[in-house]
């Protein structure tokens, strides 16, 4: 029966890519001829979070939550080196290798396409998305790579914690902006929805399950019932983003492939800086793989917001903060594949 249910997994990603390009056109396809649609939905909001992708994030993190149990989390602390890992990658690395790719790109390589002062706009929303590492999504891209759960939650939740502290004076320093405004409650709201709710759920239907089935029931059969829900939510989530996106999109198609090359590089820079690191360090698979994905991936959610905040909607910022979300998935789905064809490099995974 689990050989059965794995082998359905893996057939099912080995498609997501398609998927995932087939969500976006259609997201970008309901965007202009439905226009209405992502005008109701844009109105759904909570401090700058839209509640219907909110939901579905919710739905795609809520079956990992339910393999978190708080005896994983407190043992968390005898292996700091992920922590380490994640941190060093995301806060004294990423911001700066995102400037210096962006800056490259935009002011020399493709100085020809850009204007200088386009060039400047874009380069505050490479920043913007380079001082905003992952937080939701990356539960997603650990499911995908059977990544701990528990260490996953430790990780996300420190990094919700240093992006309060850190993510003002990184973004001042890099841009010399003497007024960045940031939607705290943004942030606020986020680390409520994307994990103290789910968290909280997933451990009450964990505690609920076992208690009356045991914990061989909730670990080889309920958790499986939630197998495709993940990918289902992301792909839905891919729909009503482009959706919404759809007009910026298609009105700078030239200048959304330029600025998705620095773009691209980054991400995988990053994955394979945290994934490299974590490999000479001896972690094991079930932490590497999260802790090179969570410095890959952006907060996408808190960059567009500050983008917006800071320079309009309109704005070629803005504009390139959404890029961001554009190469993000179908990039981190390849990262995801990389992880899980080279965790024999790695120690066995922990229990």
């Amino acid at each position: 029966m689990m050989k059965r249910q794995n082998e359905g997994i893996s057939f099912f990603q080995r498609y997501l890519t398609v998927w995932v390009l087939l969500c976006m056109v259609a997201g970008v396809l309901v965007g202009h001829f439905l226009p209405w649609v992502p005008r109701v939905l844009g109105k759904m909001q909570v401090a700058g979070i839209s509640i219907p992708i909110a939901v579905l994030i919710w739905i795609m993190i809520y079956p990992m939550m339910i393999k978190v149990d708080f005896q994983s989390i407190r043992e968390v602390g005898r292996n700091p080196k992920g922590l380490f890992v994640t941190w060093i990658t995301n806060w004294l690395i990423k911001p700066f290798t995102m400037y210096g790719l962006a800056y490259l790109f935009l002011f020399v390589v493709f100085r020809h396409f850009i204007a200088p002062e386009l060039a400047t706009q874009y380069l505050a929303g490479a920043v913007l998305l380079g001082a905003a590492p992952c937080t939701a999504m990356v539960f997603v891209w650990s499911t995908l790579t059977h990544g701990n759960p528990a260490y996953t939650v430790v990780q996300v939740a420190t990094n919700d914690l240093i992006i309060l502290v850190a993510f003002v004076p990184i973004v001042k320093f890099l841009l010399g902006v003497s007024k960045v405004s940031v939607p705290y409650s943004t942030l606020f709201v986020s680390i409520l929805l994307f994990v103290v709710i789910p968290l909280v759920e997933g451990v009450v239907t964990r505690v609920g399950i076992t208690g009356r089935k045991g914990r061989d029931y909730l670990e080889n059969v309920f958790v499986h019932k939630f197998d495709h829900v993940t990918t289902v939510g992301l792909l839905l989530t891919l729909v009503i983003i482009f959706a919404s996106q759809a007009e910026v999109i298609l009105s700078n198609p030239v200048h959304i492939i330029l600025i998705a090359v620095p773009f691209i590089i980054q991400t995988f820079l990053i994955f394979f800086i945290a994934y490299g690191a974590a490999k000479l360090v001896r972690l094991p698979y079930d932490i590497a793989a999260p802790a090179g994905l969570i410095g890959a991936s952006n907060f996408f959610e808190l960059a567009v917001a500050v983008a917006i905040a800071l320079f309009g909607t309109t704005s070629p910022a803005a504009l390139a903060t959404t890029v961001g979300v554009l190469t993000e998935v179908p990039v981190m789905l390849t990262l995801v594949k990389i992880a899980n064809r080279t965790q024999s490099h790695f120690q066995k995974r922990q229990a």
